[in-house]
């Protein structure tokens, strides 16, 4: 039997928590970085605050993948853990930008953010990735380009809600400054809206869509008793991955390395590069660095966030040109290669309209690192480890923004020199280099199925 074809809408329903779910992964990557420096922490230690949520997403991915393939109940196979990692987020966002309000010390306020972050992070992953496992449950393969296609514009669109809320907040009257320590209303605020929007998407896709049961998702993809009933693990499952596993994943090494940068960074660059932002000296390390309670570095804050949704604009516009090529391998190439050059190109731009163009074309790669890897991978699966391939690709993602992480802080030393700011909008050439690597990459990539 073949999966059947599916209604515009019936695959509309599929994807539309994913709406919720990205505004809340756009609240975080906007404005983690402008959080914690607020609390007080040294630009080079910026991206330590980054390891802990991609290492709980490597290690609870591949978990939820293999639980969810295995789980069978009234709510579906999918969808309990979908239900469940919202929930979980929408309480941690409530917490998190409020980390510097609750009268605790600067260490104490970083733990909690941490630990906030950590939670929230983890929750987002088990959330986000059970949209990409029903895609790749419910529909056939001639309707899986439509389908990723409709959960990239939702995802673009997510990001783009997300990325505005603290400018929008800010514009019509909400503070956009506070005391040392403590995070802006327009920052908590947009946390607040981005959780109640994420539990009500999750809660329409959860009533509207049903899932195949056991049996009819066996005959659909094919799968006999004896693998139903097969014992297997990880380790085994890598052994016999497919090589589009192993090449698209050295991609998207490079990319995701690349946006850890961007997401680290962004705010440093732009409020030292267009608006610059005043420096005082760190209490912690006694060298110079933004002062984080300034209009001008807040102002920045929220034109990084103006900055991402432009990005998200043009990954909807560049997610509409992508399937005009026939060969995805060009295409993803040609992406990676514009957002590389959008990201080196700030480093010569100090107007902040002039930055949209840079962005615009980071947000090419980005439409093609959401759409182009999944669309390879899952063509090239079959059987009944969907989800747990799914999960442990997860780590071609969550490793490279690891290793950015634990690197960052010293590679923005080297180019740092004493008794300057640290020169954050350097990063951002790194990444614009580690994604034209990325695109150097893609002609290894195998599409064989």
């Amino acid at each position: 039997m073949k999966i059947p074809d599916l209604s515009f809408w019936k695959l509309w329903n599929i994807s539309f928590g994913f709406f919720g779910v990205q505004i809340a992964y756009a609240l975080q990557s906007a404005n983690i970085s402008r959080i914690f420096a607020t609390l007080g922490a040294d630009p080079h230690s910026l991206s330590y605050f980054w390891i802990l949520p991609p290492l709980m997403g490597i290690l609870i991915q591949p978990i939820i993948g293999a639980l969810s393939d295995k789980t069978w109940c009234r709510f579906g196979r999918r969808i309990p853990y979908l239900f469940v990692g919202a929930t979980i987020a929408v309480l941690v966002m409530c917490l998190l930008p409020n980390a510097g309000s609750f009268g605790m010390s600067v260490a104490a306020a970083m733990i909690f953010g941490l630990f906030s972050l950590m939670f929230l992070d983890t929750s987002i992953n088990v959330a986000m990735q059970p949209f990409k496992m029903m895609v790749g449950d419910m529909v056939n393969e001639r309707q899986k380009g439509l389908a990723y296609s409709i959960q990239s514009f939702l995802c673009n669109a997510g990001s783009l809600a997300g990325y505005l809320f603290p400018f929008l907040f800010a514009a019509i009257g909400i503070s956009n400054i506070a005391p040392k320590g403590v995070v802006p209303d327009s920052v908590i605020y947009s946390f607040y809206i981005g959780a109640l929007i994420l539990i009500l998407c999750v809660i329409y896709t959860t009533v509207k869509v049903k899932e195949y049961p056991p049996q009819l998702y066996a005959q659909y993809h094919g799968i006999g008793g004896e693998a139903q009933e097969e014992k297997t693990n990880v380790f085994r499952l890598l052994a016999k991955a497919p090589k589009a596993f192993w090449t698209v994943g050295l991609v998207q090494f490079f990319c995701w390395a690349a946006f850890m940068f961007m997401w680290t960074y962004t705010i440093g660059t732009i409020a030292a590069n267009v608006f610059d932002a005043p420096a005082v000296l760190s209490e912690s390390t006694g060298g110079l660095v933004l002062d984080t309670t300034s209009k001008e570095y807040q102002t920045a804050g929220d034109w990084v966030g103006i900055l991402f949704a432009v990005q998200a604009i043009g990954s909807v516009v560049w997610a509409m040109v992508i399937p005009l090529f026939r060969n995805h391998k060009t295409i993803y190439a040609l992406s990676l290669l514009l957002g590389g050059l959008g990201f080196i190109s700030v480093f010569f731009i100090h107007d902040q309209y002039l930055l949209f163009v840079s962005f615009l074309l980071v947000g090419c790669a980005w439409a093609a690192m959401l759409a182009l890897p999944f669309t390879i991978l899952t063509n090239s699966l079959t059987g009944g480890h969907m989800g747990t391939y799914l999960g442990l690709f997860n780590g071609t993602i969550c490793v490279p923004q690891i290793v950015a992480a634990i690197v960052g802080g010293a590679i923005l030393k080297l180019f740092t020199t004493e008794g300057s700011v640290p020169p954050e909008v350097n990063m951002m050439v790194l990444a614009g280099v580690l994604l034209i690597a990325g695109a150097c990459c893609v002609g290894i990539v195998d599409e064989k199925k």
